[in-house]
């Protein structure tokens, strides 16, 4: 596969303009620097769990003894299931925490969520190359982070509208590589037990 498809396909299941009405949401009570301040800090977080499970993912897995097949066949429902949240969003209010939030919710499970983290080691499977991915990893986390420290100047731009068009548009291409990691899996699987 190739970086710029790799670097896409995470980028859109990041899903950081999906995210902004969330963050918006959640850091409303704070002073805009310290909103930029909180968002990078946790975006940090997240590009190191991504990082954690491209270069170590397999390890993690292969100590409880989940096979690539098995990875790639929940990954893809997981991914789908995602993708039919993005298409129909759920209209749910956004409950203020109490106090700062750190990892989470922002950093797990909202960017590096547990389809985020799949996809990774998805790739990283695929390609057998965790450089490739890591650098497609920072490709998309560099606009994907650029996208959520600009949350409130793009919900005012695209308006509550706007924003679920975008989101919508990305959960049907989310849906389309989710349906190709079904399969990628169940390919994989059929070979682990059959061959």
């Amino acid at each position: 596969m190739a970086l710029f498809s790799i670097a896409v396909s995470i980028f859109l299941i990041l899903n950081s303009l999906g995210n902004v009405p969330f963050f918006v949401g959640i850091l409303g009570s704070y002073p805009v620097k310290r909103q930029r301040r909180i968002i990078l800090r946790e975006c940090l977080i997240a590009l190191c769990i991504l990082m954690l499970f491209n270069f170590f993912g397999d390890e993690i897995f292969g100590l409880i003894g989940i096979s690539q097949g098995v990875v790639g066949i929940a990954g893809g429902i997981l991914l789908f299931l995602i993708s039919l949240s993005m298409i129909f969003p759920k209209d749910t209010a956004h409950k203020h925490p109490e106090r700062e939030p750190f990892i989470f919710p922002l950093a797990i499970p909202v960017i590096a969520g547990p389809g985020a983290i799949t996809t990774v080691m998805i790739f990283a499977q695929q390609t057998l190359n965790p450089m490739l991915v890591g650098t497609a990893i920072l490709l998309a986390w560099i606009p994907s982070t650029i996208i959520l420290l600009a949350a409130s100047n793009i919900k005012f731009l695209l308006g509550q509208k706007g924003l679920l068009a975008c989101e919508r548009l990305g959960g049907m291409l989310i849906c389309l590589i989710a349906i190709q990691m079904l399969m990628t899996g169940v390919v994989h699987l059929v070979k682990e037990q059959f061959f």
